[in-house]
C-alpha cells in the first residue's frame, strides 16, 4: 500500500512544479513560497485533525520534535531555492537537478539509517546520476543573459531536499504521519515569512496578480497532497525506495512543461530521462517483488 502513496506523491509533486511556474512569472518567488505555505499548512492541519489521535501533539517526544523542526527548516530552504531556480530557469533544466537529491538521499540513508545498498541499487544510483547529468543541457547565449544563478539554487534545493528526507524519516518514528507533516509545515511557514519580512517584501503580497495567486494556491494544494502521501509512504516503507519513486514526478513535470510551456527535450536529455526512470524502477523492483537482489 505504501508504494501507492509514493506514486501519489510523485504525481502531485510533478503538478506542483508546473502550477508554481505559472504562479511566479511576475510574482517574487520568496513571496509566492510564503503564500503557498499557508495553503499547505491548512491542508496538512485538516488531515492531522482527522487522522491523529486526540492529544497526539502533546505526546510527541523531544527527539521527534527536534528532527521534525530540523526537517522543516531543511524543507523551507529547499523550497526557497527550488522556486527561485524555477523562476530563473526552465523546468526541464531545474527539475532534473532537484531530483538528483535521490542519489544523495540513498547514500545518507545508508550512513545514518543503516539501509543497505545492493548491487542492483548501486546500479540504479549510477543510472540516475548519469541521467541527471545528461539532462542538464548547456544554456544558450540568450538564456545566459538572464543569469546562471538558477543552477546554484537548483543544486542547493537538491541538497536540502536530501536532508529533509533523512531528518523527516527519523522525526516521524512513532508519530502520526499527517501530524508530523503539519508540524514541519508550520516550521516552513514561520521560516518563509521571516525571510519575506527581513527582505522587505511584505508589501508585494497585496500586489500579486489574481491569476498568478490562483496558481500559487493550487500549487499549495498539490504540495499538500504530495506531502501527505510522501510521509505516509516514508512511515511504512524504506526511505531508499520511497524517495526514488517520488522522484518519478519528473515525468509529470516534463510532460506538462511540454504542453503548457512548449519546452522540448533534446535527444540527449530524452536519453537522460530514460536512464533516470530505469534507475528508479530498478531501485523499486526488489521491494515490489518482495525480494532482495
Amino acid at each position: 500500500m505504501w508504494i501507492l502513496y509514493a506514486l501519489g506523491s510523485a504525481f502531485f509533486a510533478g503538478l506542483t512544479a508546473i502550477l508554481a511556474k505559472c504562479g511566479i512569472r511576475k510574482c517574487d518567488s520568496d513571496v509566492a513560497t510564503a503564500v503557498r505555505t499557508i495553503v499547505v499548512l491548512l491542508f496538512s492541519c485538516l488531515m492531522a485533525a482527522i487522522t491523529a489521535p486526540s492529544g497526539a501533539l502533546f505526546q510527541i517526544g523531544g527527539r521527534s520534535w527536534t528532527f521534525l523542526i530540523l526537517s522543516g527548516l531543511a524543507t523551507g530552504a529547499s523550497w526557497l531555492c527550488y522556486f527561485h531556480a524555477l523562476q530563473l530557469g526552465d523546468i526541464n533544466k531545474v527539475v532534473p537537478i532537484d531530483k538528483s537529491s535521490t542519489v544523495l538521499t540513498m547514500v545518507l540513508a545508508l550512513v545514518f539509517l543503516g539501509e543497505g545498498i545492493t548491487m542492483l541499487s548501486l546500479a540504479a544510483i549510477v543510472l540516475i546520476g548519469v541521467g541527471t547529468i545528461m539532462m542538464v543541457e548547456r544554456r544558450k547565449p540568450t538564456e545566459q543573459a538572464r543569469g546562471a544563478s538558477w543552477l546554484v539554487y537548483a543544486l542547493l534545493s537538491a541538497l536540502f531536499a536530501s536532508l529533509t528526507s533523512i531528518l523527516g524519516k527519523v522525526g516521524i518514528e512513532g508519530v502520526d504521519s499527517n501530524l508530523g507533516t503539519a508540524v514541519r509545515t508550520a516550521v516552513v511557514l514561520v521560516m518563509a515569512w521571516l525571510i519575506v519580512i527581513m527582505k522587505g517584501k511584505v508589501g508585494q503580497v497585496r500586489t500579486i496578480d489574481r491569476k498568478e495567486l490562483g496558481f500559487i494556491i493550487l500549487s499549495g494544494f498539490a504540495t499538500g497532497a504530495s506531502w501527505l502521501c510522501y510521509y505516509r509512504a516514508l512511515q511504512d516503507g524504506r526511505t531508499s525506495v520511497v524517495v526514488p519513486i517520488d522522484k518519478l514526478s519528473i515525468l509529470v513535470s516534463i510532460a506538462f512543461s511540454r504542453i503548457v510551456f512548449g519546452e522540448k527535450l533534446t535527444k540527449k536529455s530524452a536519453w537522460g530521462l530514460v536512464l533516470i526512470v530505469v534507475g528508479t524502477m530498478l531501485m523499486s523492483l526488489p521491494t515490489i517483488l518482495g525480494k532482495t537482489i
